[in-house]
């Protein structure tokens, strides 16, 4: 059995400037867990493959494509492949949100 922590794996994204863990990463998924603090967003981008958000804690604004809406906890969301798409946190407290790619763009 394989595990891990993602406070231990957590990192700050180069492209992004925010919190990232890659928490899970096989060849058919890619599993990251962001934190976004109030006023912190990701820069727009498109992904290779299908994405989906779940949101764990608080609330983020999610942008794919010219939609855009606020979501909160439990709350999943889908991106498909080659569609522009970015999170953002407008509100005071912190967000947590789980990013699956699928199938690995890394692969």
């Amino acid at each position: 059995m394989k595990y891990c922590y993602f406070q231990d794996t957590e990192k700050t994204h180069p492209v992004h400037n925010v919190r990232v863990a890659n928490i899970y990463s096989k060849k058919d998924a890619q599993v990251m867990h962001i934190t976004l603090q109030p006023g912190e967003e990701l820069v727009p981008h498109k992904t290779p493959v299908d994405v989906f958000f779940y949101v764990l804690e608080g609330s983020v604004t999610v942008y794919v494509g010219d939609e855009s809406n606020e979501y909160g906890r439990d709350m999943c969301i889908e991106s498909p492949a080659h569609i522009r798409h970015f999170l953002g946190n407008n509100r005071d407290e912190r967000a947590r949100v789980l990013v699956v790619k699928t199938p690995n763009p890394s692969t």
